[in-house]
C-alpha cells in the first residue's frame, strides 16, 4: 500500500473565493454612508423643528404680553377663544365624516350644548361683576338684573331643547355613534369648563393669580424641552417617549426658581395685583396688601460681604410662589403624560396643527387645566382671608342686593345703629 505523501503537504492556495469572518463591528460602506445621512437628515429636522417651535413661542408671547395690557375682559376673551379651538379639535377627534353624511345638523348639536355650557358657567361667574357694571343706567340695570335672576332657568331649558333635539335626531343602525358622541360632547365640555371657571375665577381675582401659574406651566414646559433636548438620555415615561429624567428634573428646578423671582417682578405691579370688581377696561389703584408689601431680611454676614447690599426685600406671596412652582414642575405635567396616553390610544400625533411646531390648542393646554385648578384651590385654601371683613361684607352687599333693597338695608341698618346708640346713653 503506498504512502500518500500529499496528505501531510502543505495546503496549497486555490484560485476560489476566500470568505473572512466579518467583525460586528465592521459595516459596509455603503451602509456607512447610508446611516450618515439618515443621521444627518434627522439632526437637520429636530433642529428645524426647534427653530419652527421657537419662532411660534415667540409670536404667542408676543400676543400675550398684548393681552395682558389690554386688561382681564380681554384675557377672558382670550381664554374663550382658546376653548372655543380645544373643543373643535376635541370633537373632530372622535367625528366619522360616514356617519356625519347621515344626520345633518348632528354638530350643530355639539355646539348648542357647548354654547349653552358657556353661558351657564360665564354668567354664573361674571354675573356680580356685570351688575356693577350697569349701575349708573336704572333702566340696562333692571334688564340685566332680570336675566341674571333667570339665568338659570334659561340655561336649563336650552339644554332640555338640546336633549330633546338629540332624541327626535335617533336613527335606526346609528344609535351607537350617536349616543357615543353624546357622551363625548358631555365629556368636552366637562373637562373644559371645569378648567375655564377656575381659570375665569383666577383672573378677576387679579391677573397675578392667572399669569404666574400660566407662566410657571410655559417655563417648565420650556425647560424640559432644551434640558431633554441637550442632556437628555434616559427615559422618564413610556407614555411620552420623548421626555427623560434630565428634563424633568432640570426643569423642575429652574421652575421653582423662576416662581420665586417671577412673583417678585409681577407682585410690583398694581395692574396685575388689584381684583377687578366690574367689567370695565380702565386702569386700577388698589391698596396691594400685606401679601405684595415688601419684608426685609438681613443678609448672614458670610453672604453680605461679597455682595453691596446688607438686606434683601422678599414679598410674602413668593413663599406662596414656591408651592405654585413645586406643583407647576412635578404634578402638573402629568396632564401633559395623560394626553400623550389619550394621543396613543387615539393614534395621533397631535390634537390638531393650530400652532406650528406645537400642535393643537389643546396640546398645550393639557397641564395649564390642571395648574388653573390648583391655583384656584391654594389661593382661595391658603391666601384669601378667611374671616369676614368690612370690605368683604360691602362687597357681597353691592353684587348681591339690588339698588333698591341696598336703600332699604341702609335705612333698617341707620334705624337699629340709632336705636343702639339711644339706648347706650339711657343707660
Amino acid at each position: 500500500m503506498q504512502k500518500d505523501h500529499g496528505a501531510n503537504a502543505p495546503a496549497t492556495p486555490t484560485s476560489g473565493r476566500v470568505r473572512h469572518r466579518r467583525r460586528s463591528n465592521e459595516f459596509p460602506v455603503e451602509m456607512g454612508r447610508a446611516n450618515g445621512n439618515h443621521l444627518l437628515a434627522y439632526d437637520q429636522n429636530k433642529y428645524r423643528s426647534m427653530w419652527v417651535r421657537a419662532c411660534s413661542s415667540l409670536w404667542m408671547l408676543a400676543g400675550f404680553l398684548l393681552i395682558l395690557y389690554l386688561g382681564h375682559l380681554y384675557i377672558w376673551a382670550m381664554v374663550v377663544i382658546i376653548q372655543i379651538f380645544m373643543a373643535r379639535e376635541l370633537f373632530n377627534l372622535l367625528r366619522k365624516a360616514h356617519e356625519d353624511k347621515r344626520l345633518p345638523g348632528f354638530r350643530i348639536l355639539n355646539w348648542h350644548f357647548y354654547f349653552t355650557a358657556m353661558l351657564f358657567v360665564y354668567g354664573r361667574i361674571l354675573s356680580h361683576r356685570l351688575v356693577n357694571t350697569v349701575t349708573s343706567d336704572k333702566i340696562f340695570y333692571r334688564l340685566v338684573s332680570r336675566l341674571i335672576k333667570y339665568q338659570m332657568v334659561i340655561c336649563y331649558f336650552l339644554y332640555i331643547a338640546g336633549f330633546m333635539w338629540f332624541i327626535l335626531t335617533l336613527k335606526k343602525k346609528m344609535y351607537k355613534y350617536q349616543f357615543g358622541q353624546f357622551a363625548w360632547t358631555h365629556m368636552i365640555l366637562i373637562v373644559v369648563f371645569t378648567q375655564s371657571a377656575f381659570t375665569v375665577v383666577n383672573i378677576f381675582e387679579g391677573i397675578f393669580w392667572f399669569l404666574l401659574p400660566a407662566s410657571l406651566i410655559a417655563v417648565n414646559d420650556v425647560a424640559a424641552y432644551f434640558f431633554g433636548f441637550f442632556f437628555g438620555k434616559t427615559p422618564l415615561i413610556k407614555l411620552s417617549p420623548k421626555k427623560t429624567w434630565e428634563g424633568f428634573i432640570g426643569a423642575s428646578v429652574a421652575t421653582t426658581i423662576s416662581a420665586f423671582v417671577l412673583a417678585n417682578v409681577f407682585g410690583h405691579f398694581q395692574w396685575l395685583t388689584c381684583p377687578r370688581k366690574d367689567l370695565s377696561t380702565g386702569w386700577l389703584h388698589c391698596d396691594p396688601g400685606p401679601l405684595f408689601m415688601p419684608e426685609y431680611h438681613p443678609l448672614p454676614g458670610w453672604i453680605s460681604q461679597w455682595l453691596p447690599w446688607k438686606e434683601i426685600a422678599i414679598l410674602p406671596v413668593q413663599w406662596h410662589a414656591l408651592c405654585l412652582g413645586l406643583f407647576a414642575s412635578i404634578i402638573a405635567p402629568f396632564g401633559g403624560f395623560f394626553a400623550s396616553g389619550f394621543k396613543r390610544a387615539f393614534k395621533i400625533k397631535d390634537f390638531g396643527d393650530s400652532i406650528p411646531g406645537h400642535g393643537g390648542f389643546t396640546d398645550r393646554m393639557d397641564c395649564q387645566m390642571v395648574m388653573a385648578v390648583f391655583a384656584y384651590i391654594y389661593h382661595q385654601s391658603f391666601v384669601v382671608p378667611q374671616d369676614y371683613t368690612v370690605e368683604m361684607i360691602m362687597d357681597e352687599i353691592l353684587s348681591s342686593l339690588t339698588l333698591e333693597e341696598q336703600q332699604n338695608l341702609y335705612k333698617k341698618l341707620g334705624q337699629i345703629l340709632q336705636d343702639r346708640v339711644l339706648g347706650l346713653s339711657q343707660s
